[in-house]
């Protein structure tokens, strides 16, 4: 069976998968290293800004999930988190090196190319070429547990279709979802889609990029209106 994940926890679970491949000496994770990590700069798209009390109420909700551990050393005092979202004897998702990889980029910067796939995870995973990428997505669109990831249609005036992950729900429903979002924001707003004509010139990977980014700062005001709750006490 595939998790689901928020837009939210999909970059907590990236963060981790990252850092437990690219520093494994610091790994697992103090919330405050996971914070970093979901808001660090590089390698992440869209850029997120979330709180340490908007971070813990996600890393609680991946706990009970079970998708999320703690574990601290002998005599720490600090909490540390390690994922349960694959490659783990928790879990039913058992990926190669490469397919890992590609999984992890997938969740940190949402949908791509085969040729963006191959430079920005050959830090995590060796390819040696695009053909190989495309057979470990291969593997992934054929998964025992279920499809991981799924192509999208190409976007107007490019040469490669992007490919996507499944663990956020289906491609298709996001796609649509997001083309109601676009088409019902006001056309004087920031970052509206053109009308008329020109609306089609809106790939379905860039609608699905402008839903994502729509759902990562509605869940950040709702994690900041619990913690808001509970410091007065509700």
């Amino acid at each position: 069976m595939i998790p689901e994940l928020s837009a939210l926890e999909a970059r907590v679970i990236g963060s981790l998968i990252e850092k437990q491949i690219t520093t494994p000496d610091q790994y697992p994770l103090s919330l405050n290293a996971l914070l970093l990590a979901c808001n660090q700069k590089s390698n992440r798209d869209p850029i997120i800004e979330l709180s340490e009390a908007e971070l813990q109420g996600l890393v609680d909700g991946l706990v009970r999930k079970h998708l999320v551990m703690e574990k601290s050393g002998f005599g720490s005092r600090v909490a540390k988190y390690q994922q349960r979202f694959c490659n783990t004897e928790f879990s039913a998702l058992q990926f190669s090196p490469q397919e890992r990889a590609l999984v992890c980029e997938l969740l940190l910067r949402g949908p791509q190319t085969a040729g963006e796939l191959r430079a920005r995870a050959s830090r995590m995973a060796e390819f040696a070429d695009v053909a190989q990428v495309e057979s470990a997505l291969e593997q992934l669109m054929r998964h025992a547990g279920g499809a991981c990831v799924a192509r999208l249609p190409r976007d107007p005036g490019r040469r490669e279709a992007r490919v996507a992950h499944l663990f956020s729900g289906e491609v298709a429903a996001l796609s649509a979802a997001a083309a109601h979002v676009a088409a019902n924001l006001p056309a004087a707003s920031a970052g509206a889609p053109p009308a008329g004509p020109e609306a089609g010139a809106l790939g379905a990977a860039q609608l699905t990029a402008r839903l994502v980014t729509l759902e990562l700062q509605v869940q950040a005001l709702r994690l900041e209106l619990q913690a808001l709750r509970a410091r007065l006490g509700e």
